[in-house]
C-alpha cells in the first residue's frame, strides 16, 4: 500500500516523486532551484510527457527524502546524531550543492557534523552506528572515516581534560589499573579512570569496532592494560556464557568471527595487557566453533606465558571429538609444559642479567601459584570416569617439585580419583599414591589420610610413622626447653643437629621393619595390645587398621624418646628436622644404646 505526502499550499503541484512506498506530490519551482540531480529527472520526465519521477534507490529512504524537501520549501529542519548521515547522503544523493545555490543543504550538514557532531564522544559513536545501513555511500562520503577518527582521538585524551558524559557501570574493583598510583582511593574514585570509554565502544558492530580498535592502537598512544581490558568488556558483552546458548542461537559462524576479530585486536606484547580469564575464554569457544589454527595457537601462546593468572574453572575446557573425557587435559597439560619452559628460559635470562630479585618473586612466586591452580584442577577432572591413570599422571608430573610445599591439595585430588575409580589395582593405587609425600602433609589432612581406607597400607604406616615423628618431636623439644632454657638458648642449632641425626636414623630403620604385607597386618592383629590399651582414649577416630599400626609405632616412638631423654639433656629438637634420609648417622655407639621391636 502506497502512502502520501502533500505540501499546504494553494497551488497545486505540478510534480510527483516516488521514493520507495511514499509518493510525494510537490512544487517543481522550490525543489528544483537547489537539487540539480532533480532537475534533470523533471527534464526527463518532461520529454517522456509523464509527471512522475520513481526513486526507489534513494539512501535514508523516504525519511532522508522529507528532509531534503522541506529544505527545500524553507522548512525547519530539525537534524541530530540518528537521521544526520541518511539527510547529508540523501542530500548528495539530490546534487544539494554550493554550485546550484549558496548555503545549500549539502554544506548545511557538513557544518553541523563538524561543530557539533564531530565534537561529541556519543554522537559520534551513534553517527558510526548508523552508517552501515547507509553503505556504500556513508563510505564514499567519508563519513565513516571522520567518525572512527573522531572517537579513536578522544580515546587517546589524557582523562584529566573529558569534560564530556560516558557510559562506566563497572565496579572499580581494582583501582590502580585504571588510574595512576599515589592517588588516594577518594580521588581515585571520582577521577576519570583510564578505561572511561571502552562500554559506550560496546555498542559498534564487531567490523566497526575492529576498525576503530585498530585506529586507537595505531596512535600508539592507548596502554596495552587498557586494550585488554576494552577487549574483555567487548567479549563478555557479546559472547555467550555457555555452549548451549551458541548452539540455540544457531549462528556459530558470527561467533567464530568475533572471536578471530577479538584475537586479531589482542596487544603486541603477549606478556601483558589481556586477563587470562579473557584468553581462555576466547580458547574454549575457539576450540568449540572452529577457529582456524592460527589464532589457537595465538591464544595457546599468550596463556602459556599467564598461566599463573588463571582459575581453575577457567582451564575446565571441554574435550572435543575423538576424545572420550569431559575437559581437554592434554590441552591443559600442553599448557603448563609451556609454561614451565618460558619460567626456565626467564630465570636464566634473569640469572644471565644478575636480576636475583625477579628470580626469586616471579620465577617461584608464580610456580607456585600453576601448583595450586593444577592441583585444583586435578581434584575437578578426578570425577572423570574416563580419566586414565597415565593422564592424571603425567599433568601432576608436568610441575615441578618446587611448585607443590604441601601436599594438600595434590592428596585430595588422589583421594577423589581412588574414590571415583574403585576397580583400579593394587599396584595401579600405589603408582598413583606414589605421587604424593606424606611428609609434606599439613595435620589436620594427615589425620584424614590415616582413616582413609582407599589409601594402601604402606601409605597409612608413612602417615602415621611421620604424625608420630612430629608429635615425639614436639614433647621432647618442649622438655627440653623447660629443663635448661639456658642452654637451649646457646647450644641448640649443634644439638638439634646432632639429635635429629640420631633419632632419624633410628626411626628410618624402624620403617624398614615396618615393611609388611597386609596378610601379615591381618595375622598380628593383636600385637601390642597391651600398649594400645593405655592409649585406647586417644584412637577412637582411628579405623582398627590404622590404630594396630599406630600402636606399634607409638610403642617404637615412646621407647626411642625414653631411652634418648638422658642423652639429649639440654638440647631441643627440631620437627622439621626429623624425616629419614636427611641427615647421616651419628655413630655406632649410639646405635649399641638402642632396642628395636622386629
Amino acid at each position: 500500500m502506497c502512502s502520501c505526502r502533500y505540501v499546504s499550499s494553494e497551488l497545486a503541484t505540478d510534480v510527483n516523486i516516488n521514493v520507495g512506498e511514499v509518493k510525494f506530490y510537490l512544487h517543481k519551482f522550490p525543489i528544483l532551484s537547489k537539487s540539480n540531480r532533480l532537475q534533470k529527472l523533471v527534464l526527463k520526465a518532461n520529454e517522456e510527457n509523464s509527471d512522475e519521477i520513481n526513486m526507489l534507490d534513494f539512501p535514508g529512504g523516504p525519511k532522508a527524502f522529507e528532509i531534503c524537501a522541506k529544505f527545500c520549501y524553507g522548512m525547519t529542519v530539525t537534524l541530530n546524531a540518528y537521521n544526520v548521515v541518511a539527510a547529508r547522503c540523501a542530500a548528495e544523493y539530490l546534487e544539494m550543492t554550493e554550485d546550484i545555490e549558496r548555503g545549500n543543504l549539502i554544506f548545511k550538514i557538513e557544518v553541523f557534523l563538524n561543530s557539533s557532531i564531530f565534537r561529541s564522544w556519543k554522537d559520534s559513536i551513534i553517527v558510526l552506528q548508523t552508517t552501515k545501513s547507509l553503505l556504500p555511500w556513508s563510505e564514499d562520503l567519508k563519513i565513516v572515516g571522520r567518525c572512527i577518527d573522531s572517537i579513536a582521538s578522544k580515546t587517546s585524551v589524557d582523562p584529566a581534560n573529558i569534560t564530556w558524559s560516558y557510559t562506566y557501570n563497572r565496579k572499580l574493583s581494582v583501582p590502580d589499573k585504571i588510574v595512576e598510583d599515589g592517588i588516594k582511593f577518594r580521588e581515585k574514585i571520582e577521577s576519570v579512570p583510564r578505561d572511561w570509554w571502552v562500554e559506550d565502544m560496546c555498542e559498534l558492530d564487531v567490523d566497526l569496532y575492529k576498525r576503530v580498535m585498530i585506529s586507537v592502537k595505531s596512535k600508539g598512544r592507548m596502554d596495552g592494560t587498557v586494550i585488554g581490558e576494552a577487549l574483555k568488556t567487548y567479549a563478555v558483552r557479546w559472547l555467550p556464557d555457555t555452549f548451549d546458548e551458541m548452539v540455540s542461537d544457531g549462528c556459530t559462524w558470527k561467533y567464530k568471527y568475533l572471536v578471530e576479530t577479538l584475537v586479531c585486536l589482542l596487544p603486541s606484547d603477549k606478556g601483558v595487557g589481556c586477563p587470562c580469564s579473557l584468553l581462555l575464554k576466547l580458547l574454549k569457544i575457539a576450540i568449540f566453533v572452529g577457529v582456524d589454527d592460527l589464532p589457537r595457537e595465538d591464544l595457546v601462546k599468550r596463556i602459556s606465558l599467564k598461566l599463573h593468572e588463571a582459575s581453575v574453572n577457567d582451564l575446565l575446557i571441554p574435550a572435543q571429538s575423538p576424545q572420550t573425557t569431559l575437559y581437554d587435559v592434554e590441552l591443559v597439560k600442553c599448557l603448563v609444559n609451556r609454561y614451565m619452559t618460558n619460567e626456565k628460559y626467564s630465570q636464566d635470562l634473569s640469572v644471565e642479567k644478575n636480576d636475583d630479585d625477579f628470580v626469586l618473586w616471579h620465577g617461584h612466586g608464580y610456580v607456585l601459584d600453576v601448583g595450586k591452580i593444577i592441583d585444583g584442577y586435578l581434584s575437578e577432572i578426578a570425577n572423570d570416569p574416563n580419566l586414565t591413570l597415565v593422564s592424571f599422571i603425567d599433568l601432576s608430573q608436568s610441575i615441578p617439585e618446587s611448585a607443590r610445599p604441601t601436599h594438600d591439595g595434590l592428596y585430595k585430588a588422589i583421594d577423589t580419583y581412588l574414590k571415583e575409580h574403585p576397580s583400579l589395582t593394587k599396584a595401579e593405587r600405589k603408582k598413583i599414591c606414589a605421587l604424593m609425600d606424606v611428609k609434606k602433609l599439613t595435620t589436620d589432612v594427615s589425620t584424614h589420610a590415616a582413616q582413609n581406607e582407599r589409601l594402601p597400607l604402606r601409605v597409612v604406616v608413612q602417615v602415621l610413622f611421620f604424625e608420630q615423628v612430629r608429635a615425639s618431636a614436639g614433647v621432647q623439644a618442649l622438655k627440653n626447653n623447660t629443663r635448661d632454657a639456658s642452654n637451649s638458648m646457646t647450644n641448640t642449632d649443634e644439638e638439634c643437629e646432632k639429635t635429629a641425626a640420631d633419632d632419624n636414623n633410628y626411626l628410618k630403620r624402624q620403617m624398614s621393619k615396618l615393611k609388611i604385607k597386609d596378610e601379615e597386618f591381618q595375622k598380628n592383629g593383636k600385637l601390642m595390645k597391651k600398649n594400645s590399651k593405655n592409649n585406647k582414649s586417644g584412637m577412637q577416630l582411628l579405623p582398627s587398621r590404622s590404630r594396630r599400626i599406630f600402636d606399634k609405632l607409638w610403642v617404637i616412638v615412646k621407647g626411642h624418646g625414653e631411652n634418648r631423654s638422658s642423652e639429649t639433656s639440654g638440647s631441643s629438637q627440631s620437627a622439621t628436622s626429623m624425616v629419614p634420609g636427611d641427615t647421616k648417622s651419628s655413630g655406632s655407639s649410639s646405635r649399641q644404646r638402642r632396642h628395636s621391636i622386629s
